[in-house]
Parts: C-alpha cells; structure tokens; sequence
C-alpha cells in the first residue's frame, strides 16, 4: 500500500506541475492576443486618416497691420492659452469635424472683398453678416473648431502667396500627423505641401508673435477672395 500511495502521489504531483505549466502558457498567449489586439484597435484608429509633413517656423517676424487691429478688437480670439497643446492628435472624429467645418463655413460665407465690404484695402473680421474674404473664412473656421474642443494654440492663421501672385490666408491645423489647411478656396482640407501656395508666415504658438515660413517678403495685405 505504500509504494502504491507513493506512485500516485507522484503522478499527482507532475498532474498539478503540468496543470500550472499549462496555465502559465495560456495566461502568456492571452497576454499576448491582448497586446496585438490593443495595436491593432490603435491601427484601425489611425487607418484611412491622411498625414503629411510639419511646416516648421524661422525666425519670428511681425504680424500684417490688419491682424493686430483684429486681436485689438477681439483679443479673445488672439489668446493663446500656454497650457493648450501647440499639435493636436489627429482622430478619426477630429478629422471628420475639420473638414465639416471647412465645408459648412465654405458654403455658409459669401465672398466680398474688404474694399467693397469695408471701404479699406485690408480688414480681418469674423463675416458675422456672412459676408467676408479669406481670412474672414479662417477666422470664423477656428472660432468654430475651437467652440468644439479643439485647442485653439494648434490652430494658426496663416499668409500665403497664391497660384495668382496675390496674398492670401488660410488657416493652419497642426496636428501628430502633419500641417493641414483650411482654404476658402476648396473645400478639400490638405496637407501644406499638396497646395500650390507659398508660404510666407503664421502665427507664433504664443498667439501675440508670428514666424517666418520660408523668408520670403510678405504681401502687404491679404486682400484676396
């Protein structure tokens, strides 16, 4: 009865090591099917989701006359709060909102330029009687992006040099998968370097400065549909 109790005590033994062995095998592929499915959610996150390169800044360099009078007249729209991100992290839902944005302001503003809205060469306003030209565009566009959560320090005006030699602006959405512009003039968002512009400068990330784009001499105004 003894060498009998023996053996199967063995037995039972190498029964509960094989049992513990083969649940530290499985605990270690559910640990690993996690993982990968983790990486494979943050895959399907970003699929479908375009990038594109940084547009990085020079050397600081003043804004255009009509901007500072705007942030006189609205510095709320100027602020720039130092504790907002400077990039924002480009989601699905985050890139359906730019882009609806984009279009509805595109489709909502009618185009009238500054010396028949104003009687001046140059103003930025918020087109509040839905009239406006393109920097109006852009103002109305952050205004609006910002009143959905996206912090307004990722979001810069910009001067430009269009395909007609003419000054123009946009606005500039930086985000982790590159430089986006909202343009009044389609109602595709792009990456900086797929439009046809120069890119003369924008605004600094403490919203009161702006920096050069490329060094080259900036338009007087933006006096352009």
């Amino acid at each position: 009865m003894r060498q009998a109790f023996g053996v199967d005590h063995t037995r039972s033994s190498w029964a509960r090591l094989r049992f513990a062995a083969l649940l530290a095998l499985l605990a270690a592929s559910l640990i690993g099917a996690g993982s990968g499915s983790e990486a494979k959610g943050r895959e399907q996150k970003t699929a479908g989701l375009p990038s594109t390169d940084e547009l990085p800044g020079f050397q600081q360099t003043t804004p255009l006359w009509a901007w500072t009078d705007f942030c006189n007249r609205h510095p709320s729209e100027c602020a720039a709060d130092a504790a907002e991100p400077s990039v924002v992290r480009l989601t699905k839902a985050t890139w359906d909102t730019i882009n609806a944005v984009n279009r509805h302001v595109n489709a909502t503003i009618k185009p009238l330029s500054d010396q028949d809205h104003w009687g001046m060469v140059d103003r930025w306003d918020l087109p509040e009687d839905g009239y406006g030209d393109c920097e109006d565009y852009q103002l109305l566009k952050r205004k609006l992006l910002a009143e959905k959560g996206l912090p307004r320090r990722a979001m810069r005006m910009t001067v430009v040099i269009d395909d007609k030699r003419e000054g123009h602006a946009v606005l500039m959405v930086r985000t982790d998968r590159g430089d986006f512009i909202l343009d009044n003039k389609t109602n595709f968002v792009l990456g900086w370097n797929q439009t046809s512009y120069t890119f003369v400068k924008r605004e600094g990330d403490d919203g009161a400065s702006w920096v050069s784009l490329g060094g080259v001499i900036p338009p007087f105004a933006t006096a352009n549909r």
